[in-house]
């Protein structure tokens, strides 16, 4: 298993920190936000740089996100997805990441429509050189929960699909260890790893309500101790949202983190 950090977890870092951060703290890959990029580069830094950062710091990168709105636009505007698209793939491609995440709609409750578009976002995926990885969440009206994320991925029915896994959106949409169980490993891309606020209900969380692992809800060991099942041990990466822990030393969260995830595979 390589064990990674999803950016979001120190989020106010500036995104060459973040890259050193990681480094610093022993993970072997890191999970960038595209839009992170995009800032960097807006502000005068250049791709190459983000390179020689991931290269100095011996980081892989399992994924980059995100391509959104591929599911909520029409006509012309879609068009413009589309071309967005191909920017955030080649930039992922770049990179070196192997997949991008491709978020569902926000608040169309549609889903028909869905598997379509994803099959568009896979043949862009083959010209950049990058695998568009279908992502489910928890508190969106439209895929929220594991057992419809795989459903899309079946009707798209593409060599190219697969699913990214997170254990706080199984959680928080009540999905289960049996929806988990009908995904072959193979069309795993990645597994986010986090856990749950303790005093808020399955369902009515969201992202800032995540917490350090340990410190929440969810029985992560059952779930690992299924993906060791399933014969899954490549990326995971720590996905934190949470304001407390963006206002601690940054190092020190990651370091727990890193700590925690690392024993909570060997236990499983």
């Amino acid at each position: 298993m390589k064990f990674c950090l999803n950016t979001s977890t120190i989020k106010p870092q500036p995104l060459l920190r973040k890259i050193e951060l990681a480094g610093l703290a022993g993970y072997d890959g890191i999970e960038l936000w595209i839009n992170d990029v995009y800032d960097f580069i807006g502000r005068g830094g250049e791709v190459r740089e983000v390179e020689q950062a991931l290269q100095g710091n011996g980081l892989i990168v399992p994924s980059m996100i995100a391509i959104r709105q591929w599911g909520e636009t029409n006509g012309w505007e879609y068009e413009l997805i589309k071309d967005e698209a191909h920017r955030r793939f080649a930039l992922a491609a770049r990179l070196g990441a192997p997949y991008i995440v491709a978020t569902p709609p926000l608040e169309i409750e549609e889903q028909d429509h869905l598997p379509e578009r994803y099959c568009d976002l896979l043949q862009i995926g083959r010209e950049e050189g990058v695998k568009p990885t279908f992502e489910y969440i928890s508190f969106f009206k439209s895929v929220n929960n594991l057992a419809d994320g795989w459903r899309i991925i079946q009707e798209a029915d593409d060599n190219d699909s697969s699913i990214i896994l997170d254990a706080f959106h199984n959680w928080n949409s009540n999905s289960s260890l049996d929806d988990l169980r009908a995904i072959p490993e193979e069309k795993i891309s990645h597994y986010h790893i986090d856990d749950a606020h303790p005093d808020i209900a399955p369902t009515k969380q969201k992202d800032p309500d995540r917490v350090m692992l340990g410190d929440g809800q969810i029985d992560l060991i059952a779930e690992l101790k299924l993906l060791k099942e399933k014969g899954y041990d490549r990326t995971m990466s720590l996905e934190l949202f949470n304001e407390a822990l963006w206002n601690q030393d940054p190092l020190e969260v990651i370091a727990t983190g890193l700590e925690r995830m690392k024993s909570l595979w060997a236990s499983a």
